[in-house]
């Protein structure tokens, strides 16, 4: 069939794919090659993109741009010297085409040289079509460098040219929290708002800021501009929520949730945040439901299963319990708060060797919690286990700084390993501090009760 240029078919990628079904070698003119590579790139499909590039060059040699593009595939490729070469022909036949600074910058930045990265894009301001572009990318490697000071200027300079740069204003404001200056973030936003008075996303950041210092009524009015600057803002709602929980104003900040589930698909974490607030005000029935919302929505947010773990074991059903933190350790193996939960839940359900191995796991995953600490130590002592249960009693006496809970197991257990001088230094520092404390010490090692030096201690008791 002939084909037809008048066809309805969306030129001129459908175009170039009839072609290569039909194996018919189709004239393109060079900026519908461009458009086709382009295209190709942005899907990720390479092989389609140097197809096109090759019949491109084959029909329009001379094109720089399709030149570019060649570039910019060898540079996907990492064949970088290739990329180099070519970049260096066309910087001779165009010097002041910003792309090809721009994709020699993206070779240094891959190769980490970012302060050549820099200079050669800062070269490129002078005769560039979109400097916010190249204030952009400046940026970015800046914050490779992690030299976020500099970042932070360089945005600015986006943003003093295009007030409308948003990607911009969200990096001044990240470089601003990394760089610890909410207040320095605070005072650059409302000088921002006073020339930018209905700009959401700007309200929105100058409220989040104002949350992380704990002002939380300013934060309020903050997010209550961003509303009403754009009363679709879901990111607003969520945030104002957040707020209002902190201010235990648990009503209001469902509502808010549930208008930010309204506008946009509904949200796990929207759920979650709503069922711990009907929890906050002992509405267990509707915290439930969401909380299973939440799971339904999102199977693998392990703090929607963490939360429903609770409630059961706050009702006492452990077996019920039991299924949800295995959902959850299925999720995260490496929580320590679902390996605690775990233990608890076992003990209560008689599975002795489930709950040491809960306790073991959390004490592994950095659950340095006292009652964890303590009941890890408890464990090692049952089993005889000294020398394990001298270094987590150690490790939690400096943790806690010499609690005395600590420090009488240690006397204890230097008395079993037949460390008497430092079992009786250690028992001395404990009973200094609280010697009301110390009948823990002769009930877990009840031989001490008659040792001639320990028992006028034992009969005060």
């Amino acid at each position: 069939m002939k084909f037809d240029s008048n066809e309805d078919f969306d030129f001129p990628i459908e175009k170039f794919e009839h072609m290569l079904k039909t194996n018919h070698v189709l004239f393109f003119d060079a900026d519908e090659f461009v458009e086709i590579v382009e295209h190709y790139i942005d899907m990720g499909k390479l092989s389609l993109a140097k197809k096109a590039l090759d019949l491109g060059l084959d029909q329009h040699p001379n094109y720089n741009d399709l030149k570019l593009l060649k570039a910019e595939i060898y540079i996907f490729e990492d064949k970088h010297a290739q990329a180099e070469e070519l970049l260096a022909y066309l910087q001779q036949v165009d010097p002041q085409n910003e792309e090809i600074y721009i994709l020699q910058a993206n070779i240094f930045s891959k190769q980490d040289k970012h302060k050549k990265a820099i200079s050669t894009l800062e070269y490129t301001l002078d005769f560039a079509v979109e400097p916010t572009e190249i204030y952009n990318l400046i940026g970015i490697e800046y914050l490779f460098m992690e030299n976020f000071e500099k970042a932070k200027e360089t945005y600015i300079k986006c943003l003093d040219q295009n007030q409308q740069d948003f990607t911009a204003l969200y990096n001044i404001i990240y470089c601003f929290d990394f760089l610890d200056q909410q207040q320095e973030g605070i005072a650059f936003l409302n000088d921002f708002l006073d020339k930018n008075p209905y700009c959401e996303v700007a309200w929105h950041q100058l409220g989040k800021l104002y949350f992380d210092i704990g002002e939380d009524k300013r934060a309020l009015q903050a997010f209550d501009f961003a509303i009403y600057s754009d009363e679709y803002f879901v990111g607003a709602y969520l945030e104002k929520a957040k707020v209002l929980e902190r201010l235990n104003k648990f009503n209001e900040a469902i509502e808010n949730y549930k208008i930010s589930n309204q506008l946009d698909d509904p949200t796990a974490y929207a759920y979650l945040r709503i069922g711990k607030c009907y929890m906050k005000i002992n509405n267990s029935k509707e915290a439930v439901k969401y909380y299973k919302k939440a799971v339904h929505e999102d199977p693998l947010m392990d703090k929607a299963w963490a939360a429903l773990t609770e409630f059961y074991m706050r009702k006492k059903e452990y077996k019920t319990a039991l299924s949800f933190v295995n959902k959850a350790l299925n999720i995260d193996a490496e929580n320590p708060h679902h390996w605690r939960n775990y233990s608890i839940i076992n003990n209560e359900l008689g599975n002795e060797e489930a709950s040491k191995k809960g306790l073991q796991q959390a004490l592994k995953y950095g659950n340095y919690e006292f009652e964890n600490l303590i009941a890890q130590a408890d464990i090692c002592i049952e089993d005889e286990l000294w020398l394990d249960a001298l270094d987590t009693l150690i490790y939690g006496s400096e943790f806690y700084q010499d609690h005395e809970e600590f420090l009488y197991r240690i006397a204890g257990v230097y008395y079993k390993l037949n460390v008497p001088d430092e079992a009786w230094l250690t028992f001395e520092e404990a009973y200094e501090s609280d010697p009301g404390l110390c009948n823990i010490m002769f009930e877990m090692f009840p031989e001490m009760q008659n040792d001639p030096k320990y028992k006028p201690f034992f009969d005060k008791i």
